[in-house]
Order: C-alpha cells, then structure tokens, then sequence
C-alpha cells in the first residue's frame, strides 16, 4: 500500500498526551449509538482478545447496544483538549493519511450526487478518552460516536494486530489497518445519509434477535462502503500493492461473529450475530471494491446477506 503522496488531515484530534491510566484489553472496532455501548464491526482484535485470555463473549454481546441504553461513565483523567493538530509519529501519520484519502473520495461522492459532505473528525487516544456516546477505552477499540461525529482510536491497536497476525508485519498490516478506518468512516457515510437514526428508531421495541439483524445489516453496510473508497481511492492513483486487499479480506474473515463465536463458546448462534459472518463481511467488502458505488451496498434491500 503506497501513501507517501497523500496528504494528512486536518480533522485530527491527538489526545495522546492528555489521556490518562489504561492500556490495550482487546475488544471492537464498531459504533456506539446515543449514549450506549459499542456496536460496529467485531474487529480484529476481537479475535487477538481470545488470543490474549480476554473472553470473547465481552465482545460479541453487541446486540445489546441499541436495545438499551448504558450510563455514561465519566473517565479518570482531565478534560481533553478539542485543538487539533497533526500526529509527528509513524502510526497517527498513517492514520492521517488514511483519513484524508476517505475525506476526499467520500467529498466527491456526495458531490456528484448532489449531497451535502460533512468530514468527521478522529481522536486519537491512549487508553481512554471521553465521547459524546460516553467513555471511550481501547478495550472497545476503534468505533464511530454518531452523536459528535468522531471516529475514535488507540493507535496501539495496530502494534496488536501486527504482533497477533501470523503474515501481517509493517506495510503487510497497512491495507488491513485501512480497511478498519475505512470501516468507521463507512459508519459516518451511514449517518450522513440518515440510515443510522433509521436503523436505530427501527430498533426500538422489537425483538432483540430482529433488532441483531439489523445491525448486522448496519456493519456489512460499512465494510461494504469501505470497499467503495478503496475502490475510488484505486482508480485515482493505484495505490494498493499485490496481495493488500487479500490481507483485508483476512481481516474481515477474522471478525465475523461466526468463527468468534466459535473459538468463544465451541458453537455458533446466527440468532446473535450482531456484526455478520466471515463469509459475509467478506463478500460485502468485495462487493464494495468491485462496484464502487452506494447503491451496490443496499444491504437492507439485499435478497441474501
């Protein structure tokens, strides 16, 4: 994956030296939604928390976050600052980098549609920070708050996917750290659009297994529309080297709420999926990156998920 042309964002907020107390506990990359906890994508490190002796089940009771609504929980720690300023290392530059790529193919998606573009912001953020969806840790891993529009994120994310993923060191991890951003700013896609206040007033008052199926069509949608930028980012400049987007369908494959359900509990329950299967959220990432476009990503109309 080549990004040394790419310009980084101005969006980025680096809390890094402000946050208190708290290091990597494994968990999900995902979207908290007005207040409760983390709903979005199983990612990654979901798989690397089983790997880590942190019970998966943690990670896979999504399905809970629209259907109830959990206390804030103010974090130990001073007040963060809003001023944004660009990262000077390695991960927060990649990540700023990333981020400007999906502001700028996301920018001329909606304009060609003729539909007002807001970019969101990233926080970055060391082992817990606040949001307007309550306190954020690095437990939870990356997520989406569509109450302040942020995507929130601890960089040591990444040093554990590359220590976890037998194959994935260096530049082999970046396509698949791409895909994670893109996921989260597939969300924020979602919440332009009105699809998230949708999804969730929907939710509300239904059963908690037809409320999971929604949500599983919530983050097929995201990694769907992360593959929309990796394909307009490719068609603007080529960027991805041979075997980047195999690594990011390992990555999805990784996450599905099958195979951790599998390591976690020896059985599956498709009745609890909140995020989808291996086999989905690798098709649906495909089929992002092979159409490029919105309307190829109607998970909600889609005959088969």
């Amino acid at each position: 994956m080549r990004t040394d042309d790419w310009r980084t964002s101005d969006n980025i907020e680096d809390r890094r030296d402000e946050d208190g107390g708290g290091g990597y506990g494994g968990g999900g990359f995902g979207l908290p939604v007005g207040g409760g906890l983390g709903i979005g994508g199983l990612v990654v490190l979901g798989l690397i928390g089983w790997a880590l002796g942190i019970d998966p089940r943690l990670l896979i009771g999504g399905g809970e976050i629209l259907s109830r609504q959990a206390p804030y929980e103010s974090p130990i720690q001073r007040r963060p600052s809003t001023k944004t300023r660009e990262p000077t290392d390695v991960a927060g530059k990649f990540v700023g980098k990333v981020l400007a790529a999906n502001e700028d193919r996301w920018r001329e998606i909606f304009q060609q549609s003729g539909q007002r573009y807001q970019a969101p912001h990233l926080v970055l953020f060391r082992g817990r920070t606040s949001s307007a969806c309550g306190l954020a840790q690095s437990a939870m891993g990356p997520f989406y708050c569509p109450s302040d529009k942020k995507i929130y994120l601890d960089t040591s994310f990444f040093g554990e996917l590359e220590r976890r993923f037998h194959g994935c060191q260096g530049k082999a991890c970046q396509f698949s750290e791409a895909y994670v951003i893109a996921h989260e700013y597939g969300h924020h896609v979602q919440n332009l659009l009105g699809i998230l206040p949708k999804v969730q007033q929907m939710q509300h008052g239904v059963a908690k297994s037809e409320a999971n199926r929604m949500q599983v069509k919530v983050e097929l949608q995201a990694d769907c529309l992360a593959g929309v930028w990796a394909n307009r980012q490719q068609q603007k400049e080529a960027f991805l080297d041979p075997g980047d987007v195999d690594a990011a369908l390992q990555t999805a494959s990784a996450i599905g709420d099958d195979r951790l359900q599998r390591l976690a509990r020896g059985t599956v329950m498709p009745d609890s999926f909140t995020h989808g299967s291996s086999e989905q959220r690798v098709r649906w990432f495909n089929t992002g990156f092979k159409n490029g476009t919105i309307e190829g990503c109607n998970t909600f109309a889609a005959a088969k998920l």
